[in-house]
C-alpha cells in the first residue's frame, strides 16, 4: 500500500473514531429533580448524573413513573443520607378521579369498577379527609415493589395473583381539600414514609360510598427540602450550557437534608476521634438520637451524623469524608 494510500485510511479511521468518554468525577452534593411524567426513578437519576458527570449516585424515596415533583438525587459522600431521607415525612398534592377504580390505582392501570359518586358539597369531602388525620394502618397495594417470598408484589399482580399483605402503620399529619369538582377531587397531604397514596384515595373513596383512581400525583416536599428548591431536567440542561460549576452550584449539601436533626459542635481532637469511629464527649442536647455533628470550621466542616445515646456523649454513626 502506498504511502498516500496509508495516509488516507489513516484520515478516515479519525474521522469515524468515537469521541473520548470522559472519565467521572467525585462529585458531592444533594440535587433535587423536579421529576417529570413518563420517566422511572432510576432513568432520571442516570440523566442527572450524566449531565453533572459524577461517579457515584444514588435516589431516595422512587416515584411511579407516572408521578412528578421531587425526587432527591444523591452524589458522592451525600448519599450517605439515601437512608435519613427514606424515613423523612413527604407532601403531595394529589388528584383523585371518582366513579372509577383501577388495577394498579392509577391512571396508567385497566378499569376494574366503577361507581356513582354521591352528590356531596366540599365540606363533605372536607370532613371525610379529616378522618384520615392521626396514626393508623394501611394495607399496601399489590402493585407496589414490597417483596412476598422473594418476589415483588407488583411482579405478582402482573401475573393475575393476588396474595393477602399485612397492614402497615403510617400517619398523616395534614390533609386539605383543594377542589372539588363533579369526579374530580385535589387534595394535599403531608404525611409520613411508607404512605400509600393510592391506597389512600381508594378508602377515601370508600368512606364516601364510591371508588376511586389516582389520576395525577405531585410530590411537593421531602423532609426539609422545599419545592422551590427543585430544578427541572430542561433547566439543568440549560446551566450545563454555562458550564460544569454552573449546574454543580445548585448542589446542596448532605447536612442540609439533615436539617431536622439538633446540631453538636466539637473541637478539632474531638473531631480526630470522631472521624476515627470514636465516642465523643459533647454538651448535651436536649433529647436522645441522631444529631448532626460539625468540626471547629463550624458550619462548613460537617463530621457526619451521631447518636447520643446518653447525655453529653456522641457516637458515630455515619461519618463524611473531610471536604
Amino acid at each position: 500500500m502506498s504511502p498516500m494510500a496509508i495516509q488516507r485510511l489513516t484520515n478516515g479511521n479519525s474521522m469515524t473514531s468515537k469521541p473520548a468518554r470522559r472519565r467521572a468525577e467525585a462529585i458531592d452534593g444533594i440535587f433535587l429533580l423536579n421529576k417529570p411524567a413518563g420517566l422511572s426513578s432510576n432513568q432520571a437519576l442516570q440523566k442527572v448524573k450524566r449531565l453533572l458527570n459524577a461517579k457515584k449516585a444514588g435516589h431516595t424515596g422512587s416515584l411511579d413513573p407516572a408521578a412528578t415533583g421531587m425526587l432527591p438525587l444523591c452524589f458522592g459522600e451525600a448519599t450517605k443520607v439515601c437512608a435519613f431521607l427514606l424515613n423523612a415525612d413527604k407532601t403531595y398534592r394529589v388528584t383523585a378521579k371518582l366513579g372509577v377504580a383501577t388495577d394498579t390505582g392509577d391512571a396508567d392501570g385497566n378499569e376494574t369498577a366503577t361507581a356513582e359518586v354521591p352528590a356531596m358539597s366540599a365540606a363533605d369531602w372536607d370532613k371525610i379527609l379529616q378522618s384520615f388525620r392521626g396514626e393508623s394502618t394501611q394495607i399496601p397495594p399489590m402493585y407496589s415493589a414490597l417483596k412476598k417470598d422473594g418476589k415483588r408484589l407488583y411482579e405478582l399482580a402482573r401475573q393475575g395473583v393476588t396474595v393477602e399483605r399485612e397492614p402497615r402503620p403510617v400517619r398523616i399529619d395534614a390533609i386539605e381539600l383543594l377542589e372539588f369538582a363533579g369526579k374530580r377531587l385535589v387534595f394535599t397531604v403531608h404525611c409520613s414514609k411508607g404512605t400509600y397514596i393510592r391506597t389512600l384515595v381508594e378508602d377515601i373513596a370508600a368512606k364516601a360510598g364510591t371508588v376511586a383512581h389516582t389520576a395525577r400525583l405531585h410530590r411537593e416536599t421531602v423532609g426539609d427540602f422545599k419545592a422551590e428548591s427543585m430544578l427541572d431536567l430542561p433547566s439543568a440542561e440549560r446551566l450545563l450550557e454555562q458550564g460544569a460549576d454552573a449546574l454543580r452550584e445548585t448542589l446542596l449539601t448532605p447536612d442540609q437534608a439533615l436539617a431536622g436533626l439538633p446540631a453538636v459542635h466539637v473541637d478539632a481532637t474531638a473531631a480526630d476521634r470522631f472521624r476515627a469511629g470514636m465516642p465523643v464527649a459533647t454538651a448535651a442536647v436536649e433529647a436522645e438520637g441522631l444529631v448532626r455533628v460539625y468540626g471547629a470550621g463550624g458550619e462548613t466542616d460537617f463530621l457526619g451524623v451521631g447518636e447520643q445515646a446518653k447525655p453529653g456523649t456522641i457516637a458515630p454513626k455515619r461519618v463524611f469524608a473531610r471536604q
